[in-house]
């Protein structure tokens, strides 16, 4: 049966992307991931995917962001259907924060990294004709999408120890949160989909960061972010397994019962490692 979500949110403009799941589910090589997922969020919304670690919580992300492919059910991401229009996912949406795929590199500045994001944009996300524009036309392009998502992030590089040259080593965790935002939001995504949000932040870092997310959705961006605890505000989507409801048969023998039991917990170990195994888009 599908996880119902919490409805909530603040409905965004007309550029963000309603979201929508039943059934959604994905399974790797040493069990499921998550499963069981239903989801009805408008355009504009803040989802949260609430769960302890190791319940797929960054899974359902990237599925729904177009970079996992799911077992069963289906999902919708603005007129998108998954998993037959992944691609398509991937052009309207982008990750932030998340381990393995959006690493920030220690040894390369913040200005080298929103450089960077820039031309990678302009490069392979931009149209034909953008790339034959006038040099000029295109630094003033660039410059312009990285103030707009500092801004948005944000993130102020003149409160930094070096400015711009600020290694992102030196980086506190949270303003490296916010550039890991900025660099996705280069990109002008519909969907932003973010990990970890409140890993290893003081209570009032996590107020600031949902604050952050609450203000991109606000804005038209639909955000969907990953948590151990979700604001009452959001859509909340949790990923933690149900128990199953035990038969009569189980009631009546013992040990039949407790084995069961014990095969149960081997396979919630066996899920936190689908991350791990299962592909990427």
């Amino acid at each position: 049966m599908p996880v119902p979500a919490r409805r909530g949110g603040t409905v965004g403009e007309h550029h963000g992307v309603a979201v929508s799941a039943e059934g959604f589910g994905l399974k790797g090589p040493r069990g499921w991931a998550f499963r069981g997922i239903g989801i009805a969020a408008e355009p504009g919304s803040l989802i949260a995917v609430e769960g302890p670690s190791g319940s797929g919580r960054t899974c359902l992300l990237l599925a729904l962001s177009g970079r996992m492919k799911p077992t069963e059910g289906q999902a919708t991401v603005g007129s998108f259907r998954l998993p037959k229009q992944m691609s398509a996912v991937r052009r309207i949406s982008a990750p932030a924060h998340v381990p393995g795929v959006t690493d920030l590199d220690p040894a390369l500045t913040v200005g080298e990294h929103l450089l960077e994001r820039a031309l990678l944009q302009r490069r392979f996300g931009g149209s034909l004709r953008g790339l034959l524009r006038p040099r000029r036309d295109r630094v003033t392009e660039a410059k312009l999408r990285i103030d707009t998502a500092l801004t948005a992030a944000g993130l102020d590089r003149e409160t930094l120890p070096k400015g711009s040259r600020t290694s992102v080593r030196d980086l506190e965790r949270l303003e490296a949160l916010r550039l890991s935002v900025a660099l996705a939001l280069i990109g002008r995504p519909r969907l932003l989909a973010v990990d970890d949000l409140d890993l290893k932040l003081s209570d009032a870092e996590r107020v600031e960061a949902w604050v952050l997310l609450r203000s991109l959705a606000e804005s038209g961006t639909t955000v969907v972010a990953v948590c151990s605890e979700a604001p009452k505000d959001a859509v909340v989507v949790s990923t933690e397994p149900k128990a199953e409801p035990e038969t009569a048969a189980e009631q009546q023998h013992g040990d039949e019962h407790a084995e069961n039991t014990d095969n149960h917990e081997n396979d919630n170990k066996e899920t936190a490692d689908a991350f791990a195994e299962t592909g990427l888009a």
